[in-house]
């Protein structure tokens, strides 16, 4: 193990431990406070997206995280027909305002935009345990493939894409995550197959992660904006959340959850 494989975890720890601050302060209260610090987070992340594909698009990128916070907020408090055509409004919008990376900017917008209403959904829906079940799940699973990734090494898992990441890293990724599940289910009532679920949203996280570094690496850029230190910007620490809370709302749909409750 070389020194150079941790040079940037002082930054990392550092604005982590501010982010779980204000992210479990805002997860506790939950209600509108949580709402508003999703729905500005929604906003932000449309803003880095559209720096990353189109720098030219100053004044495009800060209108269209306007009207992406404000129908991601908006949508929360209307019935779930009426909140769709809210949730793709910024990627039509956005259509017109880029002169390149249209597509990739309506989609990922998309995403961003279904996983936020899925974020503030679980919490209004099944309360504050499963709100922080869903961000352990994401937490370990970044945090386990961290330092299994840096200290094991081996295979990558795409290099092309994502050079620092292993099937190590990924592989306790997933056992820490079935590791939350199965501690969760033991406190609460849910059954054994939450650890199954646990794993599916562990997978789906490094989806999300990768998804996002595709875009990275597509646009030629190394971190989404510079927001926070050691991370990059909010789509660069969040792309694993979005893509676990995408897949909660669409596997909501298909199994009971949480699984074992009656």
């Amino acid at each position: 193990m070389t020194s150079t494989r941790w040079t940037d975890l002082r930054p990392r720890v550092i604005s982590a431990a501010g982010l779980i601050v204000v992210g479990l302060a805002a997860v506790w209260l939950g209600g509108a406070v949580w709402r508003v610090v999703i729905a500005l987070s929604c906003g932000v992340m449309v803003w880095e997206l559209v720096h990353m594909l189109d720098t030219a698009r100053e004044r495009s990128a800060k209108v269209l995280a306007l009207v992406a916070g404000s129908c991601a907020l908006a949508a929360i408090y209307l019935p779930a027909a009426l909140a769709l055509p809210l949730l793709m409004l910024p990627s039509m919008a956005g259509f017109g305002q880029m002169e390149r990376g249209g597509v990739t900017y309506s989609v990922f917008t998309a995403l961003i935009m279904l996983a936020g209403y899925g974020i503030m959904a679980l919490r209004s829906d099944f309360g504050l345990t499963w709100m922080l079940w869903m961000v352990v799940v994401v937490v370990v699973t970044d945090v386990a493939g961290y330092f299994a990734g840096r200290a094991l090494g081996g295979p990558k898992l795409w290099p092309r894409v994502s050079p620092k990441k292993t099937w190590s890293g990924t592989v306790a990724g997933w056992i820490g995550a079935a590791i939350v599940g199965l501690l969760f289910a033991g406190t609460t009532h849910a059954g054994p197959g939450l650890a199954g679920v646990s794993i599916a949203i562990s997978m789906a996280s490094q989806i999300g992660d990768i998804a996002e570094s595709a875009i990275k690496r597509r646009a030629g850029v190394k971190d989404s904006s510079a927001l926070l230190p050691g991370h990059g910007g909010l789509l660069d620490r969040f792309d694993g959340m979005l893509g676990a809370a995408l897949f909660l709302l669409i596997a909501g749909q298909i199994v009971d959850f949480p699984p074992g409750v009656e």
